[in-house]
This record gives structure tokens, C-alpha cells and sequence, in this order.
């Protein structure tokens, strides 16, 4: 996720500045506040925000008693990450439906902003996850791409599909939407309702409408981490006129700032619930304030780690694969692209590195997008060879290695590094049989893929 990229680097930076210090003053932790105060801003947080922000962390600063044990740097980040989770984060808890079925579910947010994706991907987060029945319905009588799109969506997701008939109101296209879902029995209702490329008030009267019709349950402010101060007042705008529950943020992962995530709970009063973290359809989670604390300050975040590959990694195979390596099989090319390819089911490279602590990557860490390029062309060599040679990789001689170079479209000096990677990882995998290989697929039950490729 580039969400917060700049701000984390920066405040990284901060807090190198007081280790070493046996207490936090109000000299030595000045020059670090305004280092937060500029990150802050740079990130495009609102300026109300930014202040308050700042008092309340130079307030538990200053004075802070440093144990033997903790340095002021460590102190001081103990401090931002509070703050940060308190900033963001709302007195609910996690987005759950508990209210009685048909729980309607309703999107508002400008045009742009991603509200029809997001009505997608929820649908299909509900419906993996929360194991509910879902339909999906569209009030944009003005835009029927936006209802094709949505229909197409929910064919994508498995939900259900209530068609809009143009000629009716969208209150009343809301109201028929709601009554379908009763008689269908799903267990819940998201209405995906018309943006515009600005606030209005016709905008707002219609939505408002909406709401009174079908009593929704859900109000949800979709808005964009790229639109910045734009999409913070939009966020006010929209909370003036619906009681807002809750607020989507989508793009989450092509915006380096992300100011917006940091200010719109504080400006409208209303939490962020679910953030979109890329274009796929399961690119949608529960928004953890205490996790993304620990994205912006470096710390990473394992605990999604663990998660992205218990529900990634395929278990079967890598089962399968320590059973073959435990009996004393070799490791050959075939195992190792298809280890190269569920890295790629989990995001590539970048994707695991951006939930790992900066301190772990220090130190000479190959750029994200250079390592996905690495593990694409790994998997390009191994499929210009043939079954026989993945099986049986000692046949690789040099005639052969320079035919899998050419039909790879790579130099022969790229096959030849692929080679050295594999030889080292199939001298770890022959250590790795018998007992303890078994210790770990008790220990581990299939979890990671026991090598990682391009390192």
C-alpha cells in the first residue's frame, strides 16, 4: 500500500533523531514536533487537524520518563502511535450487519470516488466473509454505464441484481430494491447511489430521499485517499445532510499522502470502516486503526501478513510439497515455480514487503517493483524449458540453457542466476528432510512457502 509512503519515511527520520537521549524534553522533542507538524501537512492533513494533533502528542511528550530498557525514540513513537489510533479511529468497532434482515446498506460520495467498485467489492467481502446473501441495486438514472457496470459486478461476486428502470424515481427504484430483497431473503441490501463531480444540492435532497424511503442502516461516505482537502469537505457536506455510520476509503494504495485518512474521521466525526486497497475485488478490509498506525510509523503490519497468506497461500500444495521434500524427493523447477506464482497470488513482492517493518528492510533491500520484475521473468525461464528439464534440472547445459534464454526473451546470464537461486534453495530444502521438515509442517501446517525467491 503507497498510502502514507511519504509521511512514514519521514517521520522514520524523526525518530532516529532522539535515540540515544535519556529523557524526552521540551528542546530535543521541538525540533522533532515540527518534523511531524511539516510531515503532517506535506501529507495534506487538514490544518485543525494537524494542530490538535500536535498539542495533545507534545503534551504526553514532554517529560516522558525513558526506562533503561526504551530509548526517547522508542518513547516517542509509543507516543505517535497512540495518538495515531486515537485520531483515526471511532468509538464502533469492526463493520459487522447484526440489525435485523434486510440490513440496507446505502454509498454516497462524489463521482469518481469509487462508490460502484466499492459496492462490488463489499458485496463480496459480505458474502466471503460474513457468509450473507447479498443484492445489489443501482438509483443512478442518469448514467446506465454505472448500472451495467454494477450489474456486471455482481454477476463477478455472486449477489444478487435488482434492475433499475430509468423512467422511476430513485427513491422509488430504492423502495422496489428493498422489498425484492425481503422476498428474496438476503441478508442484506447495498444501494449504490448517483455522484457528481461536486456537492449540490439536488445531489443531497435525492439522497436524502433515498434514506427516507428504505431506512437504511448503513450510511457510508465513499471517498478517494488521492482527492485530499477536496474529498474532507465533500465528507462535511454529505455528514450535514445524512447521518453518516461510516466512511470507505478506496485508492488507498495509489496515494503516497493519504491526508485524507487522517482528517476525515476528526472533521466529520464519523470512523473510516473499510478501506479499498487495490483494483481486484477482494482488495477490500476492515479498516484497523491500531495497524495502520503501524504502517505510518514504520512498524509494518504482520498481523495482515499471516492473514493474506492463510487465506492466499494454497495449503494443499505446500503441504504436499514439505511431504515430497520430508521423504528425501528433490526440489526441482516445477516446485519452485509454483512457488514464484502463489508470491504473485499474494501481491508480488511489493505487496509483502509494504507489511514488514521498515528496520527489517533496511540494509540493502531490493526496490518492491525490481524484485516483482525478477519473479516475472524467473517464471518466463522456467516455462521455456521443458517438463523434462524442470523435472530433471542437472540437464541444463550450456546449449540448453542458451535455447531457454532466447525463447525467455532474457540474457543466458539470467538463467544462469535463476539456476545458482534454485541450487542454493534445493541444498536448503535436502537439509530440511526427515524429522525436522515434518517438526515444521506440524509447526507451520503448510503456512509460507519454504523459500523466498530473488532474494
Amino acid at each position: 500500500m503507497a498510502l502514507f509512503e511519504n509521511l512514514t519515511t519521514r517521520l522514520s527520520r524523526t525518530v532516529d533523531t532522539l535515540r540515544g537521549r535519556g529523557r524526552i524534553t521540551e528542546e530535543n522533542v521541538g525540533e522533532s514536533l515540527r518534523e511531524v507538524r511539516m510531515a503532517l501537512l506535506e501529507a495534506d492533513v487538514a490544518l485543525p487537524v494537524v494542530k490538535a494533533f500536535i498539542e495533545r502528542v507534545k503534551q504526553k511528550a514532554l517529560g516522558a520518563d525513558v526506562t533503561a530498557s526504551l530509548t526517547p525514540g522508542q518513547a516517542f513513537v509509543g507516543i505517535l502511535n497512540k495518538e495515531l489510533v486515537a485520531l483515526m479511529q471511532g468509538d464502533r468497532g469492526r463493520f459487522e450487519l447484526r440489525a435485523q434482515p434486510p440490513v440496507v446498506v446505502l454509498l454516497a460520495g462524489l463521482q469518481g470516488a469509487g462508490k460502484t467498485t466499492s459496492a462490488g467489492k463489499l458485496a463480496r467481502w459480505l458474502i466471503e466473509s460474513q457468509k450473507k446473501r447479498v443484492l445489489l441495486v443501482s438509483t443512478d438514472i442518469r448514467r446506465p454505464a454505472a448500472v451495467l457496470q454494477l450489474q456486471r459486478l455482481a454477476e463477478q461476486v455472486g449477489a444478487g441484481f435488482f434492475p433499475t428502470d430509468g423512467k422511476q424515481k430513485p427513491a422509488d427504484i430504492a423502495r422496489d430494491a428493498l422489498d425484492a430483497a425481503r422476498k428474496g431473503v438476503y441478508d442484506a441490501l447495498i444501494v449504490d447511489t448517483a455522484g457528481r463531480l461536486h456537492v449540490d444540492a439536488e445531489l443531497m435532497e435525492e439522497v436524502k430521499e433515498i434514506e427516507r424511503a428504505v431506512e437504511t442502516h448503513e450510511r457510508l461516505f465513499v471517498i478517494d485517499a488521492m482527492a485530499g482537502q477536496d474529498a474532507v469537505n465533500s465528507a462535511r457536506a454529505f455528514g450535514s445532510a445524512l447521518d453518516l455510520t461510516g466512511v470507505i476509503l478506496t485508492k488507498a494504495d495509489g496515494d503516497a499522502r493519504g491526508g485524507a485518512a487522517l482528517s476525515v474521521r476528526e472533521v466529520t466525526g464519523k470512523p473510516i470502516v473499510l478501506v479499498g486497497v487495490g483494483e481486484k475485488l477482494d482488495a477490500l478490509e476492515p479498516f484497523d486503526a491500531e495497524r495502520m498506525a503501524g504502517r505510518i510509523l514504520g512498524m509494518g503490519d504482520v498481523v495482515a501478513l499471516v492473514e493474506q497468506v492463510q487465506k492466499q497461500v494454497n495449503v494443499e500444495e505446500a503441504q504436499k510439497l514439505a511431504k515430497k521434500v520430508a521423504k528425501g524427493k528433490g526440489f526441482d523447477l516445477v516446485d519452485l515455480k509454483s512457488q514464484l506464482e502463489q508470491l504473485q497470488k499474494m501481491g508480488g513482492v511489493g505487496a509483502l514487503m509494504d507489511k514488514l517493518p521498515q528496520a527489517a528492510m533496511r540494509g540493502g533491500a531490493p526496490p518492491a517493483d525490481q524484485g516483482d520484475k525478477d519473479v516475472r521473468r524467473q517464471i518466463a525461464i522456467i516455462n521455456s524449458m521443458t517438463r523434462k528439464e524442470r523435472r530433471n534440472p542437472a540437464l541444463l547445459d550450456g546449449s540448453r540453457r542458451r535455447r531457454i534464454a532466447a525463447g525467455a526473451g532474457v540474457q543466458v546470464q539470467d538463467v544462469n542466476k535463476l539456476m545458482k537461486q534454485f541450487m542454493e534453495m534445493q541444498k536448503m530444502m535436502k537439509s530440511m528432510a526427515g524429522g525436522r521438515m515434518k517438526r515444521m509442517l506440524q509447526a507451520f501446517k503448510g503456512g509460507m512457502p519454504p523459500g523466498f525467491p530473488g532474494q
